[in-house]
């Protein structure tokens, strides 16, 4: 058994000193699947990197045990972690483009693997390691083992990290978000593989995660952490009736076809401060069932059901007797229309995108010249009208980012790029200099993820206010400055985020300032690459929200790349449907999502974890 006995861990920082988890009691037992969700910053990561003894310089576990066995591992030289590390703990990381290292090819990097913690050598560690890339669904990998990761699309790094971490056969497994960056098909392969693995070996696996239909499908047990602290822990099937009011509100802030006509309950505020020094109820300020007390008062975990425990007041002896603070309230309804969206007398839609073709050189030889191309898209066609939510959905490596890409003009010198994208009727794709320069206030683009994105010297207020001098000099700083702050109350950051660094945050908080520096400019068409993938369901909600208020005020179109089904039916006017860089099926959101009439489309439809 894999025991965490009262742990706490500390982050020093300039200003304050950060618990950044808490009184953490939880164990695991060999083949079985707990998960751990909660909300982006509140230390599921910080979690899991203490359990890998992989902090931070300036983090350190101030108190606790953890026990692998009958072993502390906090004991341990560091000499005898390493076979710890990877060969009775593995771990599979949330961003692969930082796990994978960008200079060596990833057979080389699963080879090392295998070869460091197996008795496997040469050829027979190759030849499982192509096993490896062949199981987690990597098309072609006798070929593709030689590639470098920055060949390979988001989702497909994701599952060569998963390889690698698999293929040395851990006891137990660490899964910190595995299937964010991957399509449903995929996910659904992995998480299988997962299941499967555990039957053959009885491994252990803890999983980091925030898509609560893959907890219902995976878990036998879930705890639900909030600002450091669990506050909820039960068997998978009690856990989806909660019974602490943060746990109910993340229900009910899930998206989906049925809630298309209001604004999603998200949960107001964000999480305070792990610096703070806490008197009473961590959730008590974002609490609409908060009592008198619960400000003063800390409240322990109390046993509720059969290996039921939550950690809140109201289910303290006499609590039913004592009024709440501040009643719940129903999300509003959304308007039946958008102001905005009928702007255009003429019916021409924002962006007519006309026989995209996309081709990258396959380059070999000394002087790596051009032996052939690589067709990524081929012959992609589709309208976004004013006002209007576009989704493109599909396998990963289908050509959804290459699509997004081309049209923001991020290939012109990488790729071959034919066909038209008309904005306004203006082509894209003939543009230079100002004219150019001017279409990129037009146009922005979130990408899927943050920390490559975001320039990891520059604090956020420089961020923000890149783009903002960069493509609207005619806006002062102080204009500059009120804009930026509020940003991010709209995106559910805190003000004082403004000083600080993206390595500083969580992978859903980064992605929260890289949404904030894409609105900065007001732009008509943003295209969104996966820009919900990296947040839990609370932010995910706020963000929705925002994207569709910013939509009915300003008219702003979207072209939606997600492989997230449920978001889709919540957002999308109409969908298109991508396999293998081309369009299989698009149509009104309702009657692709219900009535498909591509086989494909069905498939993946499938494939989607429902709760």
């Amino acid at each position: 058994m894999l025991n965490i006995e009262n742990l706490r861990v500390d982050l020093d920082t300039d200003d304050a000193v950060i618990r950044a988890v808490d009184a953490m009691w939880l164990s695991i037992e060999r083949g079985e699947t707990f998960a751990l969700v909660g909300e982006s910053g509140c230390g599921k990561s910080m979690t899991a990197l203490a359990l890998m003894r992989l902090l931070p310089e300036n983090g350190r576990v101030t108190n606790g045990r953890l026990l692998v066995g009958d072993e502390d591992i906090l004991d341990l030289p560091e000499t005898q972690m390493r076979s710890v590390r990877g060969g009775r703990i593995g771990m599979i990381f949330q961003e692969p483009s930082t796990s994978l290292n960008p200079v060596m090819r990833v057979g080389d990097q699963i080879v090392e693997a295998i070869e460091a913690h197996t008795a496997l050598r040469g050829a027979a560690a190759r030849s499982k390691a192509i096993d490896w890339l062949r199981r987690v669904g990597i098309p072609e990998p006798e070929r593709r083992i030689d590639d470098y990761p920055f060949r390979m699309s988001g989702g497909q790094k994701q599952r060569v990290m998963i390889a690698m971490t698999l293929a040395a056969e851990p006891d137990y497994l660490i899964a910190d978000e595995p299937t964010t960056a991957l399509d449903v098909t995929i996910q659904a392969q992995i998480l299988d593989l997962l299941k499967d693995l555990q039957r053959e070996h009885r491994m252990g696996l803890l999983l980091i995660t925030h898509d609560l239909a893959v907890v219902s499908g995976m878990a036998h047990r879930v705890a639900l952490m909030y600002a450091g602290q669990i506050i909820e822990v039960a068997p998978a099937d009690v856990f989806f009736a909660p019974k602490h009011p943060y746990a109910d509100a993340l229900m009910r802030a899930l998206p989906g076809a049925g809630r298309r006509e209001r604004a999603l309950e998200a949960i107001a505020g964000t999480v305070p401060p792990l610096s703070t020094r806490f008197g009473g109820c961590r959730f008590e300020p974002r609490c609409a069932k908060a009592m008198a007390h619960c400000a003063s008062t800390l409240p322990e975990l109390l046993n509720v059901g059969a290996a039921h425990e939550v950690r809140c007041l109201l289910y303290a002896p006499g609590a039913s007797e004592i009024p709440p603070l501040r009643g719940e309230t129903a999300a509003p309804a959304e308007p039946a229309a958008a102001a905005a969206t009928a702007t255009a007398d003429d019916g021409r839609p924002l962006l007519s995108v006309q026989d995209l073709k996309v081709g990258f050189a396959i380059r070999g030889g000394l002087l790596q010249r051009a032996l052939g191309w690589f067709e990524a898209v081929r012959g992609v066609s589709f309208d976004v009208a004013r006002g209007e939510t576009l989704a493109l959905v599909g396998e990963s490596g289908c050509g959804k980012t290459t699509t997004g890409k081309a049209i923001v003009q991020l290939l012109r010198s990488v790729a071959r790029v034919e066909g038209r994208a008309l904005l306004d009727g203006q082509d894209l794709f003939t543009l230079q200099g100002a004219e150019l320069l001017a279409a990129r206030r037009q146009v922005q683009i979130i990408f899927q993820d943050p920390f490559a994105s975001l320039n990891p010297r520059m604090r956020v207020q420089d961020l923000l206010e890149e783009g903002l001098a960069a493509l609207q000099p005619d806006v002062d700083a102080g204009a500059r400055r009120q804009r930026i702050e509020a940003l991010v109350d709209q995106v559910g950051l805190r003000r004082d985020s403004l000083g600080r660094f993206p390595h500083e945050f969580s992978g859903g908080q980064r992605q929260r300032i890289a949404i904030a520096r894409a609105l900065a400019v007001q732009p008509r068409l943003i295209v969104c690459d996966e820009p919900t993938s990296a947040l839990d369901v609370s932010v995910q909600a706020q963000i929705l929200n925002l994207l569709r208020q910013l939509q009915r005020e300003l008219g702003v179109s979207y072209l939606f790349i997600t492989h997230n089904i449920g978001v889709v039916e919540y957002i999308a006017d109409r969908v298109a449907v991508m396999q293998a860089g081309q369009i299989e099926e698009q149509g009104p959101s309702e009657q692709v999502l219900s009535r498909p009439t591509s086989a494909y489309t069905r498939t993946l439809l499938d494939a989607v974890p429902r709760l």
